[in-house]
């Protein structure tokens, strides 16, 4: 006999989840591996000769590159020995603001770090986060793609992401070809929802690259760093090569973060027995030693490999807390899909949901998953009511903005009308009414006509081969009568000449003004001090379209 309450468990969407059971050797264990080196560090005549009990002849290169450029080592030696559980303490405490915590979390070690952060459990994780996390307004993101890499579609709905509050929106391709039309698209289409949004096309390094110099891109996040040296070699990368090329995209105006994630070096075969989590600390450091301003984390692409031990969705916020401990933007992914269990994936959104981080998702898919193509995501399309909702319910500040229906159908009309003008005037495909009539009421491609795939392919080409350049897509919309969407790209192109919104955790809001940490740093100490949802924000969140209004029942 078979017991029928275990028959139904077993049909549950959670026992379609992957699980296994750690496996120290080959690194699949999330936290606090038996593996994991003792904390440590000596410096003689200002030069780092151990760390982490690793004498400096046997060390990697990650080793010779965090001892270089990544330990403030002014007060190394005094951090090193400061009892981890009380470090802890004082991050979860708010009375101990982040100014001063700050100061000592930047002096520690990789192995230190993670012993600190193991002392924790979630909600004190949580508490951290609320207060180390660099700009007081917590924020997320949106991609914004589609199968047929079709450009009206995706100018419709970064136009539609832009109203429902995503500071920031990210692309990338089904046929690597298309590239500068969906870049084209996200950045016409999100300043016509509203200017300031920060935009970037996913790609390998040059064309992205590339395409963010012509003025096409804002910002770039997909530059991935690993924690051993095996995992670097074998892409041709070093941490040199990777400082070089966030280099390359900041001394041309565009915003960068790094990416890193709990699980990469497992999936890639070369985890050394190490925890995940201390070798993501590796890779956060890596990111620290390079200058650049932040970094996104969060497992990301890698997710189901910590989703799949014991504690690793609990590695996953400690990941992102050690990003904020080392004074950085923290994009802190909630992006990939993992489970298939509402309850899992809602569960793992609401760690950086609940304290608020710099960008809660770096890629809540504005489009149905079908449509996604960083391989779905955690929340889509399909749940912009659900998380409205979660806002409104527990008085949280996640980012998005409740819209209704006829302000989505207005700005999607609109952003295809737009694209259509910006291709003619361009010289590019034509965009015909019907593509315009269908992208402002399509829920996502499978709604769409279908495009000549080869001419538009064929057309991106000729499109990077003449030179085309922002300051051609202001002409173009210009010519074409949308002078406010000309206003907007053409302030983007300003705001790459000005270099402001370089500094850590930068969005731009409206007005045009740049808010990053250096003018809204978080201020959390305790109840009633810090990021507070209240006043006019808090009016949009909880009048929802659904609520009834008393005053208007007969």
């Amino acid at each position: 006999m078979k017991s029928k309450r275990f028959e139904e468990l077993a049909k549950r969407p959670v026992n379609q989840d992957g699980f296994v059971k750690e496996w120290i050797e080959e690194g699949l264990i999330a936290m606090e591996s038996p593996n994991d080196p003792k904390p440590s560090i000596k410096i003689e005549n200002g030069k780092v000769v151990e760390m982490d009990s690793k004498k400096l002849a046997d060390f990697d290169l990650i080793d010779h590159f965090i001892a270089k450029y990544g330990v403030d080592l002014s007060r190394a030696e005094e951090v090193m020995q400061m009892d981890s559980v009380k470090l802890a303490n004082m991050l979860c405490d708010p009375n101990v603001p982040r100014e001063k915590i700050v100061l000592l979390t930047t002096a520690m070690t990789p192995a230190k770090i993670v012993e600190v952060v193991s002392q924790m459990n979630v909600v004190e994780m949580m508490m951290s986060m609320q207060k180390m996390r660099s700009r007081r307004t917590p924020t997320t993101q949106a991609h914004v793609t589609n199968l047929r890499d079709n450009p009206v579609q995706i100018a419709a709905d970064a136009a539609e992401a832009a109203i429902r509050g995503f500071d920031e929106q990210e692309t990338t391709v089904a046929v690597v070809r298309y590239a500068p039309f969906n870049a084209l698209s996200l950045l016409v289409g999100s300043q016509t929802g509203r200017g300031g949004v920060l935009t970037q096309c996913s790609l390998e390094e040059a064309t992205e690259l590339e395409l963010g110099m012509r003025g096409l891109t804002c910002y770039a996040e997909t530059i991935s760093v690993y924690g051993t040296e095996p995992v670097f070699t074998d892409g041709d990368d070093t941490p040199w090569s990777k400082g070089i090329l966030a280099s390359a995209y900041a001394s041309r105006g565009l915003k960068m973060r790094f990416t890193s994630g709990t699980g990469s070096e497992v999936q890639m075969g070369y985890a050394e027995g190490k925890s995940m989590l201390y070798l993501e600390s590796r890779c956060i450091f890596i990111t620290k030693a390079a200058g650049v301003q932040g970094l996104q984390n969060g497992s990301i692409s890698c997710i189901g490999i910590p989703g799949a031990v014991p504690s690793g969705i609990r590695a996953v916020l400690a990941e992102n807390l050690i990003a904020v401990m080392l004074d950085l933007e923290v994009a802190s992914g909630n992006d990939q899909t993992f489970s298939h269990s509402d309850i899992r994936r809602t569960a793992r959104l609401l760690m950086q949901f609940l304290p608020g981080t710099d960008y809660i998702s770096s890629g809540y898919s504005a489009t149905p998953n079908y449509d996604n193509m960083f391989a779905g995501s955690n929340f889509d399309a399909d749940d912009f009511d659900d998380y409205n909702i979660l806002q409104r319910d527990l008085k949280v500040d996640g980012g998005l903005t409740p819209v209704t229906e006829e302000e989505v159908v207005a700005v999607r009309n609109k952003a295809a009308r737009v694209i259509q003008v910006v291709f003619e005037k361009l010289g590019l495909p034509t965009v015909t009414d019907e593509e315009v009539e269908a992208a402002t009421y399509a829920r996502g491609s499978n709604d769409m006509p279908e495009r000549n795939m080869v001419e538009d392919i064929k057309a991106a080409a000729e499109m990077m081969d003449r030179g085309v350049t922002g300051l051609d897509v202001v002409k173009a919309l210009s010519a074409g009568g949308f002078d406010d969407v000309a206003e907007s790209v053409l302030n983007m192109l300003k705001q790459r000449v000005s270099g402001d919104f370089l500094h850590t955790s930068a969005i731009i809001d409206k007005d045009w003004n740049v808010i990053s940490s250096v003018n809204d740093l978080n201020d959390y100490a305790g109840p009633g001090t810090g990021y507070r949802l209240e006043g006019e924000r808090w009016e949009k969140l909880k009048n929802i379209a659904v609520a009834v209004d008393a005053n208007e029942l007969d």
